[in-house]
């Protein structure tokens, strides 16, 4: 997926070449003559950017250039449009002039469609790797294998990289105009930001034999107690972190309905105008009780969400 109309983290340009992870010569000879994605995983999946005239840019390094002590063999990310390779690798960032490091999360939304696609699918299977050092199965530890896309155990027990499901939604009460409403959570495992309090859409884990959909509903009432209807899908993405898939979606609510939240979940909840929504991304400030009101960053689906509803019919 490439372009603009999607979630931030939802773009690539990358042909993953798949039926080439278990080719041992055709990787060998690729990794020659690759483009490698450094990223430190004791950094917090940092990879260095460069600060480019427009926006900032992913820096790959040749093969040649890698820090002597990898922590992880190469994993094969895909072949890119003008047929390069390109690998990532675990281990400190090297020093470069003119670079510095940066989470996905800062730097997502600004890189484009390629940087986007390289580090989100990077960080995602780095993040598999560093959790599943040992087989759930047979509990011995696992080896790297199919150019980083498995893990293997002496026994010849194979896993491949999980994704969780997990559902966000935006609720609105169907109102259209500044007028019209959303409905927000402050969630209670947050870190409080003094004279801040930011809100975000509700979200959660797909539990087993549950459809994305009932999930919306279960997790709306669960963490508000709230009902809702009309639920549509708007768009997906991962999040990394360490390894979610997030199901976006839209869903209508009474607005004249009691909100009593869930405190193990919500620490606060309440509907926003479309006025208020606008006001603050725009940089004013907007009370909320006393705390000015903060929005979930611009690498999320949750901003993305939140648009599509500022910017829709209702």
């Amino acid at each position: 997926m490439t372009g603009e109309a999607g979630p931030p983290l939802a773009r690539s340009t990358l042909d993953r070449a798949a039926h080439r992870r278990t080719d041992p010569d055709w990787l060998a000879e690729a990794w020659e003559q690759a483009r490698v994605l450094v990223l430190d995983s004791a950094d917090d999946g940092r990879a260095l950017v460069r600060d480019a005239s427009a926006a900032p840019e992913l820096v790959l390094v040749g093969p040649a250039e890698l820090p002597d002590v990898p922590r992880s063999v190469p994993m094969f990310l895909g072949v890119e449009p003008d047929g390069v390779p390109v690998f990532a690798v675990d281990a400190p960032l090297p020093e470069l002039p003119g670079t510095r490091r940066a989470n996905l999360r800062e730097v997502g939304h600004l890189l484009a469609d390629r940087d986007a696609g390289l580090f989100t699918t990077a960080l995602a299977l780095l993040n598999w790797h560093v959790r599943h050092g040992y087989s759930s199965v047979t509990g011995q530890p696992t080896q790297v294998d199919e150019a980083g896309w498995s893990r293997v155990d002496p026994g010849g027990d194979r896993v491949w990289p999980r994704t969780d499901p997990a559902m966000i939604v935006l609720v609105h009460d169907g109102v259209a105009g500044p007028e019209g409403r959303c409905l927000l959570g402050n969630n209670a495992a947050w870190a409080r930001t003094p004279g801040e309090r930011r809100f975000s859409c509700l979200a959660g884990y797909v539990e087993p034999g549950e459809s994305a959909e009932a999930a919306v509903l279960r997790e709306v009432r669960e963490e508000v107690g709230v009902g809702v209807d009309e639920i549509a899908y708007a768009g997906s993405q991962s999040w990394p972190f360490p390894g979610s898939l997030m199901l976006g979606f839209l869903a209508r609510a009474d607005a004249d309905e009691p909100v009593r939240v869930d405190p193990a979940e919500i620490a606060y909840a309440r509907w926003f105008t479309r006025r208020e929504i606008g006001a603050a991304l725009a940089g004013e400030a907007v009370d909320v009780d006393g705390h000015r009101l903060a929005l979930p960053p611009p690498s999320s689906i949750a901003l993305f969400l939140i648009h599509r509803w500022l910017d829709g019919p209702c």
